[in-house]
Order: structure tokens, then C-alpha cells, then sequence
């Protein structure tokens, strides 16, 4: 144990005094498709869990839309949620899996540009202020509750307007994810080549003796950040150092959105055979995988960046020139 301390000797004083919270057995661990050995590295684990960018409820930020609320506490926990996931997929593709976070170290430039695009100002694309006035569009006033749907819709237009990750954002219909669709909105859409990411897992074969969850909360109220007189953010209170939450899996809301990020083409395909072969087969099915886009639907049109009006560098909805999206499902795939 003392070798697995030393290489995150820096983080041992905050750990030590919950490793002990994790049960002593032999089962692994899964973060993120990355494995842990619970047994021999728990502080590995929960460097891990540390590492994801943990976005919580803010108060003293400007107000959105100028005159609306300047605090998120109550109702914006779905929107941070949406912005962790998306944040995951952001390092991903630009830091890679295997990427870790330190406290006190310094961190590449893709991450401190990662991290000021969720910083809680009007100007940054996934702020709280441009999720809360996307979401008028969907039918959500500002300060009010989202639902994962809701979440994932915002995402998917305001990703139009992100051009430096040039992300193409699918959100399933009926629960159902169309392949067919997937390969047409990314063949049109202007995404730059990267290098391959890391294959999935093999299996997802989970244990039944105790299918816990790890997650991260978001209800904690903490004070708005901004960049620093260098242009950087300090990141302390974006990386939860306190013990990991753990729940029963039973005592998951149904109401929930899953996201994936494929890098290229090949990684959407092996995650579609990996669908196919460990999810598909179940009888009860979180969700449906075709190849060709139902004949009863709609055609399937490419997102495309809606008109607005801006003020400053605030999104106005325009709510006639955007897509009609299905708002009755509650559990919907965010694909990314």
C-alpha cells in the first residue's frame, strides 16, 4: 500500500482518512470505462474520481439575462450535472482517459480552456447563463428545474456554436439510437481528425453482489470563480476532494440521461458492438440500437446552428428557426 501511496503522495493526507470506506474485496471498480482494483488501489481510485471536473450550485455570478437570478442553488443541479458530462467528453478528446489531475500542479492549456468554458459568465458557451437562456427554447424559464431531456437538447445547440471542440451532439428519439443518423450528422458536420482513443472494455459485466453507483453531487452551494489577472482559473473548488458519494444502484432515478463520447468513427463502432453484445441481449433494455432510420419517423436532418439574437455574448432563443424536439421522454441517450 505504501508504494501505491507514494505516487500520489501529495493527495495522502486528504484520502487517508476515507480509504477505509471502500469495502476490502476482491471486485472492480469501474470510472468512466476505466478499471481499479478496489482491493490493492483505492488511492488510485479515488485520484481518479478527483480528477473529473465536479461543477456544484454557484451564488455571486452576474446576473442571467442581467436582471435574473445570480445563484443556481435549487434549481440548476440538472444543468451541472450536464456540464460535468459534457466536461468529461471534453477531456477526453483533448487530454485523453489516462489523463490525471494534482492539486497544486500545473495542467496543460487544453485543460484551463476546458475549464473556462463552464465558468459562470455570460461570455463562456456552456456557462449557466447560456444553458438557462437556451432552455427558454425549451420550453423552461430562467431559474427553473431542468429535466435530463431538457439538459441534453441545450447541449445539443449550443455545441453549434462551439467551434473549437466541433463537436457533433446526438440526442436519441424514443430512446432509440439509429446508427444510420449518427454517421450522416457527423459526415456533415466539419470535425477534426484525432488520434484514436482508447478502445471499450471488452465486457460490462457487472457484479451483483453489490452494484453500487460512485457519483458526484452537485448540491453544494460554493462561490462563483472567475480567471485570474494571469487568464487562468483556479481549480481548487472544481475537483471534489472529499469522500465520493456511493449509492444503490435500486435507488437510481429512472429519469436519467447516458452519455457517450466516440472520438472517431471506429470508437462508435466498437461501442456499438459492444452495445449489441452486452446490452441488446438483456431482456429489460435501458435503451434500443438500429441501423437505419425508422420508416414511421420523421426524416433525419443535421442539426444546423440556429439563427438568434445576441445580446453581448448572451443566446436569445429564436424559438420559430429551431428544431421541434420531443420533450415527452424522460430518459433520453446523449450520444457525443
Amino acid at each position: 500500500m505504501e508504494s501505491v501511496l507514494s505516487k500520489y503522495e501529495n493527495q495522502v493526507t486528504i484520502f487517508a482518512d476515507y480509504l477505509e470506506e471502500f469495502p476490502d474485496t476482491d471486485e472492480l471498480v469501474w470510472i468512466l470505462g476505466k478499471q481499479h482494483l478496489l482491493k490493492t488501489e483505492k488511492s488510485k481510485l479515488l485520484s481518479d474520481i478527483s480528477a473529473r471536473l465536479w461543477f456544484t450550485y454557484r451564488r455571486k455570478f452576474s446576473p442571467i439575462g442581467g436582471t435574473g437570478p445570480s445563484s443556481d442553488a435549487g434549481w440548476g443541479c440538472m444543468l451541472r450535472c450536464g456540464q460535468m458530462m459534457l466536461a468529461q467528453a471534453l477531456i477526453c478528446r483533448h487530454l485523453g482517459r489516462d489523463w490525471n489531475w494534482e492539486k497544486q500542479k500545473e495542467q496543460p492549456k487544453e485543460y484551463q480552456r476546458i475549464l473556462q468554458c463552464f465558468l459562470d459568465r455570460k461570455d463562456c458557451c456552456y456557462s449557466i447563463h447560456q444553458m438557462a437562456q437556451m432552455g427558454v427554447g425549451e420550453g423552461k424559464s430562467i431559474g427553473e428545474w431542468f429535466g435530463p431531456n431538457t439538459v441534453a437538447q441545450v447541449l445539443k445547440k449550443l455545441a453549434l456554436f462551439d467551434e473549437w471542440n466541433s463537436l457533433a451532439v446526438y440526442v436519441s428519439m424514443d430512446n432509440t439510437v439509429v446508427i444510420e443518423d449518427i454517421k450522416k450528422m457527423c459526415h456533415t458536420l466539419p470535425l477534426s481528425a484525432e488520434t484514436a482513443a482508447e478502445s471499450p472494455p471488452e465486457s460490462l459485466n457487472a457484479s451483483t453482489q453489490s452494484d453500487e453507483l460512485i457519483f458526484l453531487d452537485p448540491h453544494t452551494t460554493q462561490n462563483f470563480v472567475d480567471t485570474e489577472e494571469n487568464g487562468t482559473v483556479d481549480d481548487q473548488t472544481f475537483h471534489c476532494l472529499q469522500p465520493p458519494q456511493r449509492m444503490n444502484i435500486l435507488n437510481l432515478d429512472p429519469s436519467v440521461a447516458l452519455g457517450f463520447f466516440c472520438k472517431e468513427e471506429k470508437d462508435f463502432d466498437s461501442w456499438c458492438s459492444l452495445v449489441q453484445k452486452e446490452i441488446l441481449k438483456e431482456n429489460l433494455r435501458m435503451f434500443e440500437l438500429v441501423q437505419k432510420h425508422p420508416s414511421h419517423w420523421p426524416p433525419f436532418v443535421p442539426p444546423a446552428k440556429p439563427e438568434v439574437t445576441t445580446t453581448g455574448a448572451e443566446f436569445i432563443d429564436s424559438t420559430e428557426q429551431l428544431e421541434e424536439f420531443d420533450l415527452e421522454e424522460d430518459f433520453e441517450i446523449l450520444s457525443i
